[in-house]
């Protein structure tokens, strides 16, 4: 059965509340069209109740830029699982590169959070990527395939359907250097095989692996084009309306195209 895409907004650091409502406004209506492409807004905890509240049963899901692993407890400036089911969030994104970078989240950590969401059935969005200095290096697989298998080892006998993975190469995030398709391509066909060598054909198949660096209307249909990428996440230009709804157009062209 063919893997179903996936468009994922990453909002980061911006909206405010009423930004968030004017933007889900603006997006449902539109998002209903791509009937083959499931839609993701991770958008930031103060607007999530609101983003997960107009979504409802729509074709939109809101998810969750992060969160912790433990469900309570004493850990100041966290959120748990338990939070964000209860305000209607589906999917949480786990182990960005600015997360890992900037607030020092390591494998174990990133894999942890990877089984807490999968338990708790929020689909988590897992990143991986390399640095331009380890790309440079030659270290660009051994970087990635280490932070793969370690969240692989923590999910036992989860389903490929209850993880994503994102390849990010952080030299391509915000910088408008985009890894070329075919470097994606060969990227996360790697890690197709190795989910394929640890877990068999049947989960590498229905894992989804998404794309996420400097992806941009001008270059989405030759990025979804790639036969094993199936979507992407997106920063800079998933915060208007108008070019996220372009990506998600170019998602449901590349399993659906317009007659």
């Amino acid at each position: 059965m063919p893997r179903r895409p996936m468009m994922a907004a990453n909002w980061k650091m911006n909206k405010t509340v009423r930004e968030a409502q004017d933007y889900t406004a603006a997006l449902l209506p539109r998002a209903a069209d791509a009937e083959e492409v499931d839609v993701v807004v991770f958008a930031p905890f103060t607007c999530l109740h609101e983003v997960a509240r107009m979504a409802g049963d729509s074709a939109v899901v809101a998810g969750a830029q992060n969160f912790y692993y433990e469900d309570s407890g004493a850990y100041t400036g966290e959120i748990s699982a338990p939070m964000l089911l209860d305000v209607g969030v589906g999917a949480v994104i786990v182990g960005h590169s600015e997360r890992r970078e900037i607030f020092g989240e390591d494998d174990e950590m990133v894999a942890r959070k990877t089984k807490r969401a999968v338990e708790a059935d929020l689909l988590p969005v897992v990143c991986v990527g390399e640095t331009k200095e380890e790309r440079d290096a030659g270290g660009m697989w051994e970087k990635v395939s280490g932070q793969v298998r370690r969240v692989i080892d923590e999910l036992e006998d989860a389903g490929g359907e209850s993880v994503v993975f994102a390849y990010e190469p952080i030299w391509a995030i915000g910088t408008g250097d985009t890894a070329t398709p075919e470097d994606a391509q060969d990227a996360i066909g790697k890690i197709r095989d190795l989910l394929r060598e640890t877990r068999g054909d049947d989960f590498a198949e229905s894992v989804r692996i998404l794309y996420g660096g400097s992806v941009k209307p001008e270059n989405a249909a030759e990025i979804m084009a790639q036969k094993d990428i199936d979507g992407a996440l997106v920063g800079g230009a998933s915060l208007e309306v108008e070019s996220f709804v372009e990506l998600i157009e170019a998602a449901q062209n590349a399993v659906a195209p317009p007659e």
